[in-house]
């Protein structure tokens, strides 16, 4: 058997035993939550499914690495190809927690608004954190109810707000929250302001995602371009300068 085609068939093994081996776990994970179990065993059981599945990934490249070169240099590039993958394929970012990221990113600022409104309206700190929760929904609105859960039973700012750390930029929320806790000033108004930059700061990343995107679209019709002129316009000037001077 040629050792070209094992190869590929190495790397098809590896692009189709992905999804199977993704989609037992996303099962086990989905009759867990419909039993009312604790949502960080899914979660774990999630994570080391993912490292199985990249490590069983990288290990089929470095035997097709093998297969094709052979030997001990190509034992020696299998090693180094596996490590590469291995390390590679566990910085890319799940399409899950992408998407569980973009999610909270959009509802911050409705999130902001909506607890601005409650504190004007009088509710306490808790109780107006817990009802925008219920209102809002989403992956957002689980960290919201971990933060009122932590403030209701007696938590500190520190530790319960903290449950929004790792959204992107609310951080800024995070700080006037503990800040307003500790110094009296007004929550709602720092709120409402924050909410005005989060949307300000979408819109100036959307039109720089869009900038982006022009100059990525015209890349590809650069490098098309640039050899057929070198070929067709500098090589025969070179080649006839070169012709005339020999």
């Amino acid at each position: 058997m040629s050792r070209v085609p094992l190869a590929a068939g190495c790397l098809l093994a590896a692009a189709l035993l992905v999804p199977r081996w993704q989609s037992p776990v996303r099962r086990a994970a989905h009759r867990l939550r419909v039993a009312g179990l604790a949502r960080p065993a899914a979660g774990l059981g999630r994570r080391a499914a993912r490292v199985d599945v990249i490590r069983l990934g990288a290990a089929l490249a470095g035997l097709a690495v093998l297969v094709v070169v052979g030997g001990w240099v190509g034992l020696f590039g299998a090693v180094l190809t596996a490590t590469a993958a291995d390390r590679l394929l566990r910085r890319v970012e799940p399409r899950a927690v992408r998407d569980r990221r973009l999610r909270e990113v959009a509802d911050l600022p409705l999130a902001a608004d909506l607890l601005a409104a409650a504190l004007r309206a009088g509710a306490p700190v808790d109780h107006s954190v817990l009802a925008v929760a219920d209102a809002l929904g989403g992956p957002l609105a689980d960290r919201l109810g971990r933060v009122g859960r932590t403030l209701l039973l007696g938590g500190g700012p520190e530790e319960a707000w903290a449950h929004l750390t790792p959204v992107p930029g609310a951080d800024r929320l995070v700080t006037a929250a503990v800040r307003s806790s500790s110094s009296g000033a007004a929550l709602a108004g720092a709120l409402t302001r924050l909410a005005d930059d989060l949307r300000a700061d979408r819109a100036t990343a959307a039109e720089a995602s869009a900038r982006r995107a022009g100059v990525l679209i015209v890349l590809p019709l650069g490098l098309c371009f640039l050899p057929a002129f070198i070929l067709a316009g500098l090589v025969p000037v070179i080649v006839a300068v070169l012709g005339d001077v020999l």
